[in-house]
């Protein structure tokens, strides 16, 4: 092959990569928009919107959803924090600046990590409890407890190099608690994918959750707090809805719902 070939060669493989990436950032514009359409009616206190001058957190954020949501709501402040930010976080939180008037930060920080969270509340200047806690595909990261992987795969074993990528730790329900001590009501939005690999894990925290995970999960939050479903269907999470609710994850690929404690809410 000529020194010219292997020069177009080198340019058709560049613009490959630039249309993937320009690819991948339609999606997140995209698919941040369809989640929005599915968990916005989760922001309504007795049938509407009153987000002028609220505080919003988002956990795990992919930062373009706090961006509609600043331009369609209005909240006051929006903190988004993620363990890896999108390329696009810096970008975004300026741009932001020119056109929103809620004022929105980004920041690279695990939801575990309470010292630097500590740091960058004091930093924005927010003093007690945001109104709402957004957790937009990112519940399943926030495992915690021992490694399950082997009721799933008897074959399993930890990596020799601990890693432990290939792990799926146990979900602690306790979980809840700690975001419920953050915000006034948190909004948790679930894809249901058991049977589908979960690339984007850290150590054993990932993995989707399966029909039994959400059965003592929904049933723990049952009897401990006030859960308010806004996809498939909107209702009251009580005992006799949840063995409709569990029937109903086999034939939907994503839930919504809402919790808030039962002595304080929105």
């Amino acid at each position: 092959m000529t020194c010219e070939n292997n020069g177009l060669v080198e340019r058709l493989l560049k613009c490959e990569d630039e249309l993937k990436d320009c690819q991948n950032d339609l999606q997140s514009w995209t698919g941040s928009l369809e989640e929005l359409s599915e968990i916005q009616d989760a922001f309504k206190t007795d049938g509407k919107f009153r987000m002028r001058g609220k505080k919003v957190l988002d956990v795990g954020t992919d930062c373009v959803k706090p961006l509609y949501i600043a331009l369609k709501f209005k909240p006051s402040k929006i903190i988004g924090i993620n363990e890896s930010l999108p390329c696009i976080a810096s970008d975004l939180k300026v741009a932001s600046r020119l056109f929103a008037d809620t004022k929105i930060g980004f920041y690279e920080c695990s939801f575990f990590d309470e010292e630097t969270f500590n740091k960058i509340r004091k930093k924005e200047g927010i003093t007690g409890k945001f109104d709402f806690v957004i957790v937009s595909k990112t519940l399943h990261h926030l495992r915690t407890g021992e490694c399950i992987a082997k009721e799933r795969d008897e074959k399993h074993e930890h990596q020799k190099d601990e890693t432990e990528t290939c792990c799926i730790y146990g979900f602690e329900t306790g979980i809840f608690e700690k975001l419920l001590g953050l915000g006034k009501r948190v909004i948790i939005y679930e894809t249901f994918f058991p049977q589908e690999k979960d690339d984007d894990k850290v150590r054993g925290r990932g993995g989707y959750f399966t029909t039994n995970e959400w059965q003592k999960m929904l049933t723990s939050l049952s009897e401990k707090y006030e859960v308010e479903f806004i996809t498939p269907i909107r209702y009251h999470l009580d005992n006799k809805e949840l063995k409709n609710t569990i029937a109903k994850l086999r034939q939907v690929d994503y839930i919504c719902f809402y919790l808030e404690g039962r002595e304080e809410k929105i």
